[in-house]
């Protein structure tokens, strides 16, 4: 599987953008998926987690209520709307698939990664 990451960008606190991850492969639907995010200086942390078919997510405390994942199967593609962003959101934003149907927040159980995309958020 190969991902690619789309839709960062710069915006003002407060405001919304939504990300894009396209998988090439016929089988992204068996795949769990995340979204992942590395600010300057600091560690690649978890952001939020879909399971095969979109009908389970889990968030990081700190974009809990402002984030939503959701994942298309049919256009093999996962999003990450973000609203009410705040300046702390800044960092290049990576997908990952792993193999297994289910999310994870560990960075050791994803198998395939998306080459990142930066979100910078101006207060």
């Amino acid at each position: 599987v190969q991902l690619q990451a789309f839709g960062g960008g710069l915006v003002q606190a407060g405001g919304s953008l939504r990300l894009s991850c396209a998988a090439s492969g016929r089988t992204f639907s068996s795949y769990g998926l995340g979204w992942f995010r590395q600010a300057p200086g600091k560690e690649r942390e978890f952001v939020a987690g879909i399971n095969w078919s979109g009908g389970s997510t889990y968030y990081a405390d700190s974009v809990k209520g402002r984030f939503t994942i959701s994942r298309d199967n049919a256009k093999n593609t996962v999003y990450l709307q973000m609203n009410s962003l705040k300046p702390e959101d800044t960092a290049v934003y990576y997908c990952a698939a792993a193999i297994g149907s289910y999310y994870y927040t560990q960075i050791s159980r994803y198998d395939y990664w998306g080459q990142g995309t930066l979100v910078t958020v101006s207060s």
